[in-house]
Parts: C-alpha cells; sequence; structure tokens
C-alpha cells in the first residue's frame, strides 16, 4: 500500500517546486552598452588620436563597460572640416577638429591661437580649458564640450639653418592657419600646402621648410627632410573635442559624471603627453637624423613679440565690433598662462 502514498507526496513536493520557481525574482538582466561614435581627423599615431584612445579607454574602465567607444582616426568617419557640424547633425557622437580650421567661429577660444609665448602644450591647454569655462561662449552653444587642448608651441623646421631671424628672411615656409601671418610679418615667405605634399615640395626646393610643432619630426620623419629646427615658441592650435547634445542628454547620470569629471583632467593628460613625446621626437631626430637644434638670440625673441602683437590688436579690434570683450579675453589669457607656468613648471 506504501506506493500509493509516494505519488501524492512526490506531486505535493513538485508543486512546492514549481511555485517556488515562480515566486523568485527573475534575473537581472546585463544593462545594455551604451555605443559612442568618435571622429577624428589626423592619422592613428598621432597625439590628438593618441589622446583619442586613451580617452575612449578610460571611459570604458570608469564606466565598468557600460560604454563602449568606437574611434574614427585619419578622416575615415568625416573630414576635418566637416567634424563640428557632422557632430551636431548626428553623424557622429563625438569630434576632435582644430577651431582654426574655421576661421572665425570661435572668437573666444580663438585667443589662445594668438602669439601669446606658450612655451609648453601643458600650459596652453589648461589656459584655453580655463578660458573656454570661464566665458562658456556661444561658439559652442550647439555641442557639449568633452575636454580642450593644443598642440606645443610652432616652431621652424628648415633645410639649411635659421640661427638668427635675418636667416628667414625670404624663406620659403609651408605653413597652415595663422602660421601664414606669422611668417610673413617675420620676413619669410608663406606657402600653403597639405603637409602630405610638403615632403616632396622640401626636397625639390619649392618650399625650405614649414611651420609646425616638433612632434611632426617624428611622426611624420620630417627629421629626414629638414635637419635642423629653430625654438621660436610661434603659436599653438587649439582643439576641442564635442558631443551631440542630443546623445549627452540621451546619458544616464552616472556616465554623464564620469565624462564630465574627465573634462578637465584630459587636457591636462593631453598636453602632458605631448610635451613629452616632443622630448622624445628631439632625441630620436637626432640619434636617427643627426637632427640639430637652435634657439633664436634674445634679441630677436624680443623682436618676434613686437612684430607679432599687431596680430593681438587686430584680434582685440575684430571681436570687439561683435560685441565681445577682446582686451578682457586677451587679459584673461595671459593671466592664465602665467598662473599655469608657475604651477606647471
Amino acid at each position: 500500500m506504501r506506493p500509493k502514498i509516494i505519488l501524492p507526496v512526490f506531486l505535493a513536493f513538485l508543486s512546492a517546486v514549481l511555485s517556488a520557481a515562480l515566486a523568485a525574482p527573475e534575473p537581472a538582466r546585463a544593462e545594455a552598452s551604451i555605443k559612442l561614435t568618435y571622429a577624428n581627423f589626423p592619422p592613428a599615431a598621432t597625439f590628438p588620436c593618441v589622446q583619442m584612445e586613451h580617452w575612449a579607454k578610460e571611459v570604458e574602465k570608469r564606466t565598468g563597460g557600460k560604454v563602449k567607444v568606437q574611434t574614427f582616426p585619419g578622416g575615415t568617419l568625416l573630414p576635418a572640416k566637416n567634424i563640428l557640424d557632422g557632430v551636431i547633425s548626428g553623424l557622429a557622437d563625438i569630434g576632435n577638429f582644430a577651431m582654426s580650421y574655421q576661421p572665425g567661429r570661435f572668437p573666444v577660444s580663438e585667443a589662445v591661437d594668438l602669439p601669446l609665448g606658450f612655451t609648453s602644450a601643458k600650459v596652453a591647454s589648461l589656459t584655453l580649458y580655463d578660458l573656454v569655462e570661464k566665458y562658456q561662449p556661444k561658439e559652442f552653444e550647439k555641442v557639449k564640450i568633452l575636454t580642450l587642448f593644443t598642440c606645443p608651441p610652432t616652431n621652424f623646421m628648415t633645410k639649411t639653418p635659421v640661427k638668427s631671424l635675418k636667416d628667414l628672411k625670404g624663406l620659403e615656409l609651408r605653413v597652415a592657419g595663422t602660421s601664414a601671418e606669422v611668417v610673413k610679418r617675420l620676413g619669410g615667405i608663406p606657402v600653403a600646402m597639405p603637409q602630405s605634399e610638403t615632403p616632396e615640395a622640401i626636397q625639390k626646393g619649392v618650399v625650405k621648410g614649414m611651420v609646425s610643432s616638433l612632434e611632426i619630426l617624428q611622426d611624420f620623419k620630417f627629421a629626414a627632410y629638414t635637419p635642423y629646427a629653430t625654438v621660436a615658441n610661434l603659436p599653438v592650435v587649439t582643439f576641442a573635442v564635442v558631443m551631440n547634445k542630443d546623445k549627452w542628454n540621451s546619458l544616464p547620470a552616472d556616465v554623464k559624471k564620469v565624462l564630465d569629471d574627465m573634462r578637465r583632467e584630459q587636457a591636462l593628460w593631453t598636453g602632458t603627453y605631448v610635451d613629452n613625446h616632443v622630448t622624445d621626437a628631439l632625441a630620436w631626430s637626432k640619434k636617427n637624423h643627426d637632427h640639430r637644434v637652435f634657439t633664436l638670440p634674445a634679441e630677436d625673441a624680443e623682436s618676434i613679440k613686437t612684430q607679432l602683437k599687431p596680430m593681438v590688436d587686430d584680434y582685440v579690434k575684430r571681436v570687439t565690433a561683435q560685441g565681445i570683450p577682446g582686451n578682457q579675453i586677451v587679459a584673461d589669457a595671459l593671466a592664465l598662462k602665467k598662473k599655469h607656468e608657475q604651477k606647471h613648471k
């Protein structure tokens, strides 16, 4: 008779198990990752793209893998001049661009592109970041700023030695952006051309050198074409990394906090990285190409300030006419430069 008892007991046990299973909370589903696209225009090995990859990895790490960033160096998603508008329209979630590629569109941040005598990207990057944070200019009102930074000071790279400003007279140099006005005022002959065409132009004698920041001696192997460099601490080039406003607004609060906490930190990281990279590039150039570096005499350095000051005056006049306090912006930029130079010697 015992088998008759087993069946009801088994059925009762099975019912209890099913009830417990149905009552148990549903296992938490893995949170879907947030995917962001990031457009950049220089080649992958250059410092603007190195900072992009660093940022992307840090964001993924600090969000515990919640955010994934797909990077597009070398203009593979958007070309240089279209990056800002491409981010505004949503063709890319994030983009890095140089402000000088669109003259007049960024009147406040443009002040840092002036010949203010920066000697490092670290100081220039922090100056740019703090200046834009103070003024919150309309030029960025359609996007969310994720960070700001600059290249190192631009300098002369030439086929023949330039030991003084006298050696610069009548010298044809490849330039871009504000460097054209700088070279012209200092007595050289500015020649605009794509950087990709410059090595051949130097070899053929079309130009005798170029103006750029010195890390390209290694990154683009310009040490092979320009065996001399002359430190003059000419203007920097400013960059901004921005995000589409709708994409930013769609992010959860914890992700927004991670990105906000990294904004100034990334400016400092990038400036520090590329300054160190310049040092490494000069050592590489000397070792591999017997490259030599000259520094202008003190009187020439003072002469550069005098000859380039009208560029600052012209900027003040132009933006003041737009209702922007040009004099105050330049004064603030110089004050921030001094502050950061004292802190980051």
